[in-house]
């Protein structure tokens, strides 16, 4: 059958668009016996018609939910694809979720399929089946190995729509609008019970489109999916903007593999939360500390080439004949080999986002020639509200306004957004919706300010806005961001909400803690933790820190936890932001200790 539509104003029918256009060029990418495998755009269109064929016969209806709980996989997209062709819209899951965390979303989405990767997602299913009254049908992933009853295998899901006509699977593809609701994204939770976050058909198509144009993403662009499909960053990076530009998606093998597989990928794009540039920071400054003699000479003077060659590039300056001839030789002594150890030898745009990075991070990797360009957004506005640019980016801020997108700052800080990539509203939540929409502006919650140059800098969140007892308010992102950019530190959370001082719980790095006292010549049978030398260091960090902060701003005292903050003991999100509600419940005997005796 040929695929046919007049209107390409949506993910799905532009799909089929790229597919007729693309034909054999490779959609995809999987890694089978050692090898990358490719599939072509018009098989991966195949795919997509055949599954919404399957789940119409399954009995979703235009309006529905299906539910997808699994690591990357061609499945994971096919399935999501596919509930937006015939109408209806995928809630993803992140795979750390609890099996009472997945039942909440499975049963407020009011999925009728879930989609699983493994015998392990299926359990969570299986345990609050009789708390999911919605659910009909459990489909697993190709490989999950599950012979039990009620789950359809991937072929046998695949082949259920055969009955169904291609005429009746293309009156849905027709039938889709704008403004109907194309995707549900559940927020992380941060503050309590996940939100859905409703998606248009309109705020994909745009946002994706605004996004291929600022990025010149081309046909020949390679990009490694890695990051929870379940965020609408990484949907956009691995779904959406392929479809647009016809570029190629590599499927990472797991998370344990996504070093491996960037080296053999090269990806052009690569987006990363700030905890995968800080690992991958922390890596590099450590072998590079471990130069000598001439080697190390050699490595600061291309360090400094590189890091005045991404400024002025960065602020759309043109590099001089000198600096040109320096950053070749650089290029071929050091960072020819030295980018591709990374995965990075190909990369054109490295991206971070989803929550704050350190600007000496930033600082590092232009040292690197590697720019890395920081973008703000959020679920409720479809992923990007502002971004850095090639010839125009400020490390440190997070960019210039998106063409077509209204920003303003309310008289409290906070910023307001509006736009088409604004999204409908939560799910089944009419309260928080009107909170956060208000005259078509969406409240961010997050606080910031723009420079003269138009670059916004995000100053904090409302709702982590400390009040000291002396009537301070104070924003302790930019605290915590120094904190964490020091060599030792992992996690950082600074407490102080109604107390006459600020202190801080810090999470140690221990590759980072363990190199330190080895450098050092030291042996310790203490716990990291419990370590002087360790705490004398960081200690200095904290007195460089506060040299300068105001006072009242101060880090006065700070607690080396035992652990580092973790997803499964509630911490962190899935995307690694931390909840500071349980970060004090789970540590309150150490906050506790830290103002006794004032």
């Amino acid at each position: 059958m040929t695929t046919t539509t007049s209107n390409i104003d949506t993910i799905p029918a532009k799909l089929f668009d790229t597919a007729r256009r693309r034909g054999s060029a490779p959609a995809y990418h999987v890694k089978v016996n050692g090898a990358w495998q490719p599939t072509s755009w018009q098989v991966y269109a195949d795919e997509v018609k055949a599954a919404g064929k399957a789940l119409m016969a399954l009995g979703v209806e235009p309006g529905g939910s299906v539910a997808i709980l699994g690591f990357n996989r061609p499945e994971w997209v096919i399935m999501d694809v596919a509930a937006l062709t015939i109408g209806g819209a995928a809630a993803g899951v992140y795979t750390t979720c609890s099996a009472e965390e997945v039942q909440y979303i499975v049963e407020h989405a009011e999925s009728t399929v879930a989609l699983v990767e493994n015998r392990h997602q299926w359990e969570k299913l299986r345990s609050q089946r009789d708390h999911m009254p919605h659910l009909r049908h459990v489909v697993a992933m190709k490989g999950a190995g599950l012979d039990a009853e009620g789950v359809l295998s991937w072929e046998d899901f695949m082949a259920r729509g055969k009955g169904i006509p291609d005429a009746d699977f293309l009156a849905r593809l027709h039938a889709l609008e704008p403004s109907g609701l194309a995707t549900l994204i559940y927020t992380s939770g941060t503050t309590g019970p996940p939100k859905g976050v409703m998606l248009s058909h309109d705020n994909l198509f745009w946002t994706a489109g605004a996004m291929h144009e600022l990025m010149g993403v081309k046909e020949t662009d390679q990009l490694l999916s890695y990051l929870p499909l379940s965020h609408i960053a990484e949907q956009m990076l691995t779904i959406h903007g392929p479809v647009l530009s016809g570029g190629a998606i590599y499927f990472a093998e797991s998370l344990d593999k996504v070093s491996e597989n960037l080296k053999e990928v090269q990806p052009t794009v690569l987006f990363g939360v700030p905890r995968i540039w800080e690992k991958i920071h922390a890596g590099v400054a450590e072998r590079l500390a471990q130069a000598t003699g001439f080697k190390k000479s050699l490595i600061t003077w291309v360090r400094g080439v590189s890091a005045r060659k991404v400024a002025l590039e960065n602020s759309g300056q043109k590099l001089g004949l000198a600096l040109s001839l320096q950053h070749k030789l650089a290029d071929r002594l050091v960072l020819s080999k030295l980018k591709p150890a990374l995965g990075l030898g190909r990369a054109r745009w490295c991206v971070s986002g989803a929550a704050p990075i350190a600007k000496d991070v930033l600082d590092f990797f232009a040292t690197l020639d590697i720019a890395v360009f920081e973008v703000y957004g959020q679920s409720e506005d479809t992923g990007p509200t502002t971004i850095n640019l090639p010839g125009r980016a400020k490390l440190g801020s997070v960019g210039v306004l998106i063409p077509g997108i209204e920003v303003k700052i309310a008289g409290d800080g906070e910023i307001l957004v509006r736009g088409r990539n604004v999204f409908a509203g939560y799910y089944k939540d009419p309260t928080a919706t009107s909170e956060a929409l208000i005259d078509g502006w969406l409240h961010s919650g997050d606080l910031g300010e723009f420079d003269d140059k138009g670059f916004l800098s995000i100053t904090g969140r409302k709702k982590d806005i400390i009040i000291t007892a002396g009537g301070k308010n104070i924003a302790p992102k930019n605290i915590e961001a120094a904190l964490k950019s020091t060599r030792l530190v992992a996690e950082a959370v600074v407490i102080g909400d109604r107390r006459k001082f600020l202190t801080a719980l810090v999470a140690l790095d221990e590759e980072a803690a363990g190199n330190f006292l080895r450098e050092k010549g030291l042996t310790d049978s203490q716990p990291l933790h419990q370590n002087e030398s360790i705490r004398q260091e960081i200690q200095s960090a904290v007195n460089e820190i506060n040299s300068r902060l105001a006072q009242v701003e101060g880090i006065k005292k700070f607690t080396i936890l035992p652990r580092s903050f973790t997803i499964e003991h509630g911490e962190l999100t899935p995307t690694l932001k931390v909840k500071r509600k349980m970060v004090n419940q789970n540590f309150a005997d150490q906050i506790e200790a830290m103002y006794q005796g004032g």
